[in-house]
């Protein structure tokens, strides 16, 4: 399970103060020095109780007319720091079961009931409530190779949650977690770490019943990107999907560009033309998911 950071500390720190103490040092949460110096940042910080609020009220009064901040992603989620140093900070809002927005919108919107592992570490604080439940289960990232339904050495760690002033990291590649609702409306603030070859790294959801990865979820613009462009028609997206799908770094990319030449496939003897071919191509993900595309043209 993400492993628990204890630092007793009643210092109290701004946000701004809190970003620039990052900026000053960076932040890798591989190096036991800056976890323990974001940590303390994050403590400090985590101290101040009327910041978000405070922050969040000023942003609604002006209607976002003098927003200087990135904007948030997701509908839980509020961007509290530009990248750069090699992190982020942002704050999430998680609800509970009787929350008119989880009826309204379902639990897929906020990740719950979605078992998933991350492409990057974090640390998260919880700064108000009493803190959303997950299910914490760790695996062998080196041992995966991503295609769905492959068999994964999932091990159960426990039911736990995120109590108000408990930090935890996230560790990028190990933790899964099946978040599930808090017992009423809850906030954590984090701090992510970001690095160049982050887009690149597979995140997975899992079936955590049968052990299984459930599939890839890491996709990112430049495979939307290469989708829309081959879908378009162009000679030359057509031409670099080729050149994509026979040598690209990324088996994910390579599977996206295959993906987007089936979908312009004249007819299902071309595409299987194609996914045979990529059977043998050497990557085991897509071998694996070349024969279920095959499969599914005859079922």
């Amino acid at each position: 399970m993400p492993r628990i950071i204890s630092i007793e500390d009643d210092a109290i720190l701004s946000l701004d103060e809190c970003v620039d103490r990052l900026r000053d040092t960076g932040f890798d949460p591989r190096d036991e020095d800056s976890l323990a110096h974001a940590a303390l940042q994050l403590r400090r910080l985590g101290n101040d109780r009327a910041f978000l609020g405070d922050m969040l009220v000023s942003e609604l009064a002006a209607r976002h007319r003098e927003y200087g901040r990135p904007d948030n992603y997701g509908p839980q989620c509020v961007v509290l720091s530009a990248p750069g140093a090699g992190f982020f900070l942002r704050a999430n809002m998680w609800p509970a079961a009787q929350d008119h927005m989880l009826k309204a919108s379902g639990g897929g919107s906020f990740s719950l009931g979605l078992p998933h592992d991350h492409n990057f570490s974090f640390l998260t604080l919880g700064y108000f409530g009493p803190g959303s439940w997950s299910d914490y289960y760790t695996y062998d990232y080196e041992t995966v190779a991503g295609w769905s339904g492959e068999p994964v050495d999932l091990r159960f760690e426990e039911r736990a949650r995120l109590e108000e002033g408990k930090i935890m990291l996230y560790r990028a590649h190990r933790d899964v977690h099946l978040q599930l609702p808090a017992d009423s409306l809850s906030v954590s603030i984090n701090i992510m770490h970001t690095h160049g070859a982050q887009g690149w790294l597979d995140q997975y959801r899992f079936d955590v019943e049968n052990k299984q990865v459930g599939g890839i979820v890491s996709g990112g613009a430049s495979e939307a990107w290469l989708r829309i462009a081959v879908g378009l028609g162009g000679e030359e997206a057509i031409d670099l999907a080729h050149r994509f799908a026979a040598r690209h770094p990324s088996d994910r990319m390579r599977l996206t560009a295959l993906d987007a030449l089936a979908s312009i496939a004249p007819d299902d003897a071309t595409r299987d033309t194609l996914w045979r071919g990529a059977e043998s191509g050497g990557s085991v993900l897509i071998a694996r998911e070349a024969t279920a595309r095959r499969e599914a043209l005859t079922g």
